[in-house]
């Protein structure tokens, strides 16, 4: 099996190559940077600029599925200028690729594309799968809704379309779990507003496993990269410190203190989506880490 991967010099796209090495499938990626274009037996780079509309399209080669991470981090401030680049990462990568698979001589049978649970409304009871249809109104529904129409472009190319809508990632490397520990550890952590909102979390090695196993299965549809056991805002803040063995003592933070210092992007902190893992599970897959806990043991050890 040879994989195609956009993003893979990221968080998520780093975690799915060291998967896809252990598992002997052969992993050719799309970067902007032609200093990251690496040329092994199992692990070859190729060089795209979408602003240019340019792609070398000898990454095809070979290949019968596609893995799509790529578009721009939503953990920066929202400027105008910036939703743009949030919406157009996306959008136009997709488009590229689709663009440049139309009358291509390809094997392509499969695309597995990274989307977000940001499709959902903020609710404190609802409990949702991806049968749910009603969108988002914030800017995260609007770039989930661009986003997953444009990867439906893939079927217009003979390609069968998977979409994961990833929740909050878990990874000692990077993403929010390292910033929501620094404070902890300097015995400043704190849960956000009433603390009740639901933070539909995954393991980062169980969302790789995830995505090769759609992959590796060639399962279509819509699934939701969350663990079975969502919990709240309060309660990943306390199990956070019960793990890193520090103490909690400060007042919740209010929304408006957070809205000043983050702008409109303070929503990541306090929408509520409480998300089901149901879908994938009736598919035959299994966590590593159902529960907050020992996932949160796994990543930060047991620091005192």
């Amino acid at each position: 099996m040879r994989i195609l991967i956009t993003g893979a010099t990221g968080l998520i796209g780093q975690e799915i190559v060291k998967l896809c090495h252990e598992k002997d499938i052969q992993v050719h990626y799309l970067t902007t940077s032609k200093s990251k274009i690496e040329n092994q037996e199992n692990y070859k780079g190729f060089y795209w600029n979408p602003k240019d509309e340019y792609i070398d399209t000898q990454c095809f080669d070979g290949v019968d599925t596609i893995i799509h991470l790529a578009g721009a981090t939503v953990a920066k401030r929202w400027t105008p200028a910036y939703k743009k680049t949030i919406i157009n990462s996306r959008k136009n990568t997709t488009e590229l690729l689709i663009n440049n698979l139309k009358g291509e001589n390809h094997q392509i049978k499969h695309v597995v594309s990274a989307s977000a649970i940001g499709v959902y409304p903020d609710s404190l009871t609802n409990y949702y799968d991806q049968t749910f249809n009603q969108i988002s109104p914030t800017f995260l529904g609007k770039v989930v809704h661009i986003w997953e129409k444009a990867v439906d472009g893939f079927a217009k190319v003979g390609v069968e379309v998977s979409k994961i809508r990833i929740g909050l990632v878990l990874s000692e490397k990077g993403g929010a779990l390292p910033q929501m520990a620094k404070p902890i550890k300097l015995g400043l952590g704190a849960a956000f507003g009433s603390g009740k909102q639901w933070q539909s979390w995954i393991h980062i090695t169980d969302l790789a496993r995830m995505f090769l196993y759609v992959a590796e299965n060639q399962l279509s549809g819509i699934y939701n990269g969350v663990a079975p056991n969502t919990v709240s805002n309060t309660d990943v803040t306390k199990t956070v410190a019960k793990v890193l063995k520090k103490p909690l003592f400060l007042p919740n933070i209010p929304q408006f203190f957070m809205k000043l210092v983050l702008g409109e992007m303070h929503i990541l902190l306090f929408e509520s989506q409480r998300v089901s893992s149901k879908t994938i599970e009736d598919k035959g897959f299994h966590y590593k880490f159902n529960y907050l806990e020992p996932a949160l043991i796994d990543l930060l050890g047991t620091e005192s």
